[in-house]
């Protein structure tokens, strides 16, 4: 064997997505050695997994205060008329939002080196 630093070979096997993904980013890197583009992924790269388990759930609460939403404007439409009641459930559907936007803001993943 070669008189090298590097004595411990990798063997890897990609899908063809995963290979012209590799080379895409090797390319736009602007190293010449793939090599030590890998190593520098190894070494400072980041490898994210994200939970998106609440956003689902900030979607689903979205969606029912979309319908209440819908079902006081088809009243307000239907009777020309604006209650009192129904003003009151729009600035509690409002506040809703606003404290499902502040808890989905909360569990973003942050980023740490």
């Amino acid at each position: 064997m070669e008189n090298r630093d590097r004595q411990n070979r990798l063997t890897l096997r990609l899908s063809d997505d995963e290979q012209y993904i590799l080379e895409q980013k090797w390319k736009a890197s602007g190293m010449k050695d793939k090599s030590a583009f890998i190593r520098h992924l190894i070494l400072y790269g980041y490898v994210y997994d994200v939970n998106y388990d609440h956003l689902r759930e900030y979607n689903t609460i979205l969606s029912r205060i979309g319908n209440s939403l819908n079902q006081i404007a088809k009243r307000m439409n239907a009777t020309s008329n604006v209650y009192k009641a129904d003003v009151k459930e729009v600035k509690e559907l409002m506040n809703q939002v606003w404290q499902s936007q502040k808890s989905m803001l909360s569990k973003q993943p942050s980023i740490k080196q």
